[in-house]
């Protein structure tokens, strides 16, 4: 057995346990709908109140909770009664006080605490907004132990817990990206001594290089369908943005700047905003352009100068991005310019979850990069479990 075989057995494993349906007995299939966020940044949190867990399951919870909107109060002060017990199996009820009524009650078990804790999040989420939870949900990071140089692409829950290194390079690796809906990604590594980008197969450990042109191949995007890839290519001189199949055939150039980088693709596949400088004397900018090919079109990130690494968010509703200031910021902006972006919090490579609401970021901390995610309607952050050394670039699987 091969080393990335013993890896993608590992890495299967906590799969196996995180898309396999939880058993749950529904008592109440009541539910109480909340207006969901307005505006970044400008959304008070919906006040809960928790009683009778301890330990683990109390600590996804609250972290589960905090970081897509919730925030936690006395009993007096909650709109919303959450108790239940982490005892062996998971228990769990949830009262609308206001309403006077329970509009949940569920028992889980079939995984461990942490697991069971993460699907009564995702359903206290789901019966208060009508939105799905992203307690399940993964992420892709690189890690390089000793802050710089040379580290891994590692695969973890969202929270950073669970992590497990997919790579045995020894390299410096950059940017994964998921395949939507696929346990799949695409990297950059320089394994073979140039920056090459690779597509990795998690479910069965085969890798192969999809861009291995000279000069620079990183940025891989995926387009929604899985069908083509965006990348920067450096093959006709300066880094540019480029489309091809998933499998690298049928290449198409879209950009000519003398610096392009960071492409994101639209939820519907036909636009790709990336990051540009046109000429020496600009400053870089954000823009879109067909995916099919055609001109660009520049976006207004006026207040937030200098913007990089653009996401669009699943449901094609918003544009976040780093600004480069005195600090690196993290800022949102709707994706139809209607309103100006957003600045959140310091900052670099945000990345959406599936809920369109909830980013994971990587930012400072004592010299070394850590991942955060952060519920961009009130702001609220937490730091996720980190692997040794350095984690930045953050992807979230959607």
């Amino acid at each position: 057995m091969n080393k990335f075989s013993k890896l993608t057995k590992l890495f299967l494993a906590g799969a196996i346990i995180a898309t396999t349906p939880l058993f749950a007995q529904d008592a109440n299939s009541n539910l109480k709908m909340t207006e969901v966020v307005k505006a970044p940044g400008m959304t008070p949190p919906i006040p809960v109140s928790l009683s009778g867990f301890t330990g683990e399951g109390a600590e996804v919870l609250k972290f589960d909770l905090y970081v897509q909107g919730f925030s936690f109060v006395t009993p007096d002060a909650a709109q919303y009664l959450i108790n239940g017990s982490d005892a062996g199996t998971v228990t769990g009820n949830v009262t609308d006080k206001f309403a006077k009524k329970v509009i949940l009650s569920k028992i889980y078990n079939g995984a461990g605490t942490r697991r069971l804790a993460h699907a009564f999040a995702d359903d206290i989420v789901e019966a208060v907004t009508g939105k799905k939870g992203i307690g399940q949900t993964r992420i892709a990071f690189k890690a390089q132990p000793t802050g710089y140089g040379a580290g891994e692409i590692y695969v973890a829950d969202f929270d950073g817990h669970n992590a497990k290194a997919i790579t045995t390079d020894g390299a410096i690796v950059a940017k994964p990206a998921w395949v939507p809906g696929k346990l799949a990604l695409y990297y950059t590594s320089y394994a073979k001594g140039n920056p090459d980008i690779f597509y990795h197969n998690l479910a069965d450990g085969q890798r192969r290089i999809v861009a291995g042109y000279s000069g620079l191949n990183t940025s891989a995007s995926v387009s929604p369908d899985g069908s083509r890839v965006a990348m920067v290519l450096s093959k006709s001189g300066s880094p540019n943005i480029w489309v091809c199949n998933a499998d690298g055939s049928n290449l198409k150039r879209l950009t000519t700047g003398i610096e392009d980088s960071s492409p994101t693709w639209s939820p519907n596949g036909e636009w790709i905003c990336f990051a540009t400088k046109q000429s020496n004397n600009d400053r870089r900018r954000l823009a879109k352009v067909p995916a099919g090919g055609g001109a660009a079109q520049y976006l207004n990130t006026v207040g937030a100068p200098n913007p990089t690494e653009p996401d669009w968010s699943p449901d094609g509703k918003w544009i976040a991005f780093t600004s480069q200031m005195r600090d690196f910021n993290i800022c949102v902006m709707p994706a139809d310019g209607s309103q100006p972006p957003t600045v959140l919090v310091t900052g670099r490579n945000p990345s959406w979850s599936p809920n369109s609401r909830t980013l994971v970021y990587n930012h400072a901390q004592n010299y070394r990069e850590v991942l955060s995610v952060l519920d961009v309607f009130t702001k609220q952050y937490k730091d996720c479990a980190r692997v040794t050394g350095s984690n930045s670039q953050p992807a979230w699987a959607k």
